[in-house]
């Protein structure tokens, strides 16, 4: 579903009554303090394309883009929406299938010191450029991230950023259904603010290729940047809302009710066109 919303709009309240059990406690118990601590409110990957598609100067707005955006005041707020008022986030760069560099492993950031901290491990990191655009690879990369971390997340979300189609490894599709069914969910930020250029593969309507093709699970969203000028705007709202977990309204005709409005091999297919492989 692609989203056009104010940053007000997504700042919602949340809030978990507890109380102590009687009996015995155990070292082990999830109400210890190690227990405790591990709790966030979201695990959140970002996932940055850093294709050839991708001009220096996209690069360049694409991570300052999210390091103005964690630094905000309005995800700060977002923060305190949340149980814990805590999330672990990790951000990593992509390209090809096999090709996914982390460029800031696992952290929380609970307020403004430690949202600091990650703005400038994303900030000093040189930046790069790859070839090839594997979404799949991406998603195939980021699911086994969760597992590895020592956090217990009440959501997992995976964040896509991206200015084209899949054109390599397995079907997008395959590697969303096989995180969905994990109960992850996929948000995406499908990037348009250039004209469409057939020798960079990209597509037009790439916000409804990521909308049918890319996106799925719990409360799972699009905001697409159609201008270079909105790309600080568009990051910003998508991790306020990714953070304070506002839940879009039920799409009028449900995804499964109907076939994707752009063919979710359409990377493929442009690829094979041009190069026959």
């Amino acid at each position: 579903m692609r989203w056009c919303v104010s940053i007000g709009a997504v700042l919602v309240a949340g809030a978990i009554a507890g109380g102590d059990v009687p009996g015995l406690a155990a070292p082990a118990a999830p109400s210890s303090p190690a227990a405790a601590e591990a709790k966030v409110d979201v695990e959140l990957i970002l996932a940055v394309d850093v294709s050839y598609s991708m001009d220096m100067d996209e690069l360049a707005l694409q991570r300052e883009g999210y390091a103005l955006a964690v630094t905000s005041k309005e995800f700060l707020q977002a923060l305190k929406t949340g149980p814990t008022g805590k999330v672990a986030v990790t951000y990593f760069e992509w390209a090809a299938s096999t090709d996914q560099k982390i460029v800031v492993p696992w952290r929380v950031i609970d307020g403004p010191e430690s949202a600091g901290a990650l703005a400038e491990e994303i900030l000093k990191a040189p930046l790069r450029r790859a070839s090839r655009t594997s979404i799949s690879g991406a998603i195939n990369f980021a699911m086994p991230l969760f597992e590895a971390n020592e956090y217990q997340g009440l959501r997992r979300v995976i964040d896509i950023s991206g200015d084209g189609p899949n054109n390599n490894g397995e079907p997008v599709t395959v590697a969303r259904d096989a995180a969905l069914a994990k109960g992850i969910t996929i948000n995406g930020l499908p990037i348009m603010a250039k004209e469409t250029n057939y020798a960079t593969m990209d597509i037009e309507n790439l916000d409804l290729y990521y909308e049918d093709c890319v996106i799925g699970g719990a409360g799972s969203f699009v905001v697409p940047i159609k201008t270079r000028e909105k790309f600080r705007e568009a990051i910003r709202t998508k991790l306020v809302m990714e953070v304070a977990h506002q839940v879009p309204e039920p799409r009028v005709i449900p995804a499964a009710a109907r076939e994707p409005r752009v063919s979710c091999l359409i990377g493929e297919k442009i690829w094979q066109e041009r190069w026959g492989r």
